[in-house]
């Protein structure tokens, strides 16, 4: 998807269609000012009401060159309020139906859909018992794009948030990779049915399904199923004092595979393998096994798990350049709609065409709004 400039303004079309959840008396803001403040503030850093409001009044001369702002830079309770009025889901859809167009139609091999979820640690609410909001979210890979998320009160209920997840997101033409906590198959028959496919860690949570791919593999290391179909690749990276090579091993589920009558939607079986050697000549290795629904290259397989690095590298960039993990924010609504902003704003500061980090980008567009000289370039 080609990267272009938009004007900050533009921003607003993106969400046209949502619906102002406000009463219609006493309305003295603009909707779609108050939303635009909004995506600006965060991607600037903003990172609450208070923040926003704060960093709009500062910024009103540059604001007032494409918003209405009839009765001036609105309060922090009308924003706090609104963004806690917005349902989020309805929210997300805006962006999404913008850019899913774009995204099934582009040429090629199926796109890399990463999904994982991520704790809100501070979010914890003592004194209506509840524990850290947890997001489960989807990010396009090679796109660095936010596609959606679902909220959810405890980690255990991420398995249950990615079905939902799923049903939200356009899954046909992806391949989507998911760690072994998602291993479900009500998960991995969820994606084949939409038109994608998977590829699915695999670890003790699933102990019959571990134990049948692991006796394919050592018939494998034995040399019983060299005449099988199967495909391999293999990488070497240098850096911080050590070389990591790593070994991608893809091949056809066998006939007599041991979970094929609970497991149909799985074709092949993947192992990954990491060496690692130390600057002191040391070396660690690590091993993992994944369930693939296609029988892909070495090559996209290697790939699709790497790529999976892809959203906790997010999840990284969220905790230390936007402090989620700090965030005080207890009103479910308001959190998860803050939280989207900020994969918004992510999305948006990535897909800024010059090289610098989350960091430098989101300190350029405080820069810019601040001397008046235009905005970051978006997806377009």
């Amino acid at each position: 998807m080609a990267t272009t400039r938009v004007a900050a303004e533009a921003i607003g079309s993106y969400f046209e269609s949502l619906t102002d959840p406000r009463d219609t008396r006493n309305r003295r803001h603009q909707f779609l000012d108050i939303v635009i403040i909004a995506v600006c503030a965060v991607v600037c850093g903003c990172d609450g009401p208070t923040a926003i409001r704060r960093w709009a009044v500062a910024r009103a001369d540059w604001l007032r060159g494409f918003l209405a702002l009839p009765n001036g830079i609105p309060s922090r309770d009308c924003i706090c309020n609104l963004l806690m009025a917005l349902q989020p889901e309805a929210f997300q859809r805006c962006f999404r139906e913008r850019i899913a167009h774009a995204l099934v139609a582009e040429d090629g091999p199926k796109r890399l859909v990463a999904i994982d979820g991520k704790a809100l640690r501070r979010s914890r609410d003592g004194a209506r018992g509840l524990g850290p909001l947890h997001v489960v979210g989807a990010w396009a890979t090679e796109h660095g794009i936010a596609l959606g998320q679902v909220a959810t009160e405890d980690k255990s209920n991420e398995i249950t948030a990615i079905p939902v997840l799923l049903e939200q997101s356009e899954r046909n033409k992806a391949l989507v990779t998911i760690d072994a906590a998602g291993c479900q198959k009500d998960i991995a028959r969820d994606i084949v049915a939409g038109g994608g496919d998977f590829v699915i860690a695999v670890k003790d949570n699933q102990p019959k399904l571990a134990q049948a791919i692991a006796a394919v593999v050592a018939r494998h290391l034995d040399g019983e199923l060299k005449a099988a179909g199967h495909r391999s690749h293999r990488t070497e990276a240098r850096g911080h004092g050590r070389r990591d090579e790593r070994f991608y091993w893809v091949a056809r589920v066998p006939p007599d595979f041991a979970a094929q009558d609970e497991w149909p939607w799985i074709k092949a079986i993947g192992t990954a393998v990491r060496i690692t050697t130390h600057s002191d000549g040391t070396q660690t290795d690590e091993v993992r096994y994944y369930t693939l629904s296609r029988f892909i290259s070495g090559t996209r397989f290697g790939r699709a798990v790497r790529g999976h690095w892809g959203i906790e590298a997010m999840h990284w960039v969220l905790d230390v350049t936007f402090g989620e993990d700090q965030t005080r924010t207890r009103h479910r609504a308001l959190a998860n709609n803050l939280s989207w902003l900020r994969r918004f704003a992510v999305t948006l500061l990535k897909r800024y065409p010059e090289k610098d980090s989350i960091r430098g980008k989101m300190i350029r567009s405080l820069n810019s709004t601040a001397a008046n000289s235009g905005w970051p370039p978006v997806a377009g």
